[in-house]
């Protein structure tokens, strides 16, 4: 399935793909004909293929254990003191999205949305450091009768814009899609410090299939 974020892009992609292999096929010839035409369809399908939405089940529905909210590559691991909500020290698990990676977030836990925000900021590089506090940023806090995590949608240096699709006072149902980030970004997983970590750093992962962490 591709998701509703993709629609404009994927129309607009198409469009220019369309325009080059016309142009291509009516005023060129030999190899540099077939190079435009194939770089066109290669940059559509990338498009397309990047708002893609694999429909995946929960292996098995748990409130104690928090299953990956994105598809991509542990990055960190460590405690953290995040100053946002808890004001406190955290167990922060980051995972890296590609811009090849599926950049649907989903809801790692069942539970209701305690907080929620929006932070305009930078595009600095997904990996670094920084980003999680600097960067163009959402926030959202679920809690349940097993613990409490805060989740981070963090913008990359190609992504330019973060979709989030709760708000306090919702509840949200383990492995449902809360929100959607375009191109390169990450996603950070605040855990309470005993929380049972599950994964390692460079471990890739996949949204609702993969668990991160019990609490």
């Amino acid at each position: 399935m591709i998701h509703k974020e993709g629609t404009i892009s994927i129309l607009i992609s198409f469009i220019i793909s369309a325009v080059i292999i016309l142009i291509s096929s009516y005023y060129l010839t030999g190899f540099l004909k077939l190079f435009l035409i194939l770089l066109a369809i290669i940059f559509f399908i990338i498009i397309v293929q990047f708002f893609r939405n694999p429909k995946r089940k929960i292996p098995a529905k748990n409130e104690k254990i928090v299953y990956a909210p994105a598809d991509g590559k542990i990055v960190v691991i460590e405690e953290y003191f995040e100053k946002e909500f808890f004001n406190e020290k955290k167990k922060l698990v980051s995972i890296f999205m590609s811009p090849l990676n599926v950049h649907v977030n989903r809801a790692p836990i069942s539970g209701k949305i305690v907080y929620d925000k929006y932070h305009n900021g930078k595009y600095l590089a997904a990996w670094n450091p920084k980003s999680s506090e600097e960067n163009e940023r959402t926030t959202i806090v679920i809690e349940n009768n097993h613990g409490t995590i805060l989740l981070r949608q963090v913008a990359g240096a190609l992504a330019k814009r973060i979709c989030k699709y709760v708000k306090t006072g919702d509840q949200v149902v383990q492995g449902q899609d809360y929100g959607f980030i375009k191109f390169g970004s990450r996603v950070d997983i605040y855990l309470p410090l005993n929380a049972q970590i599950k994964v390692k750093i460079d471990d890739k992962v996949k949204g609702n299939l993969h668990e991160i962490a019990s609490l």
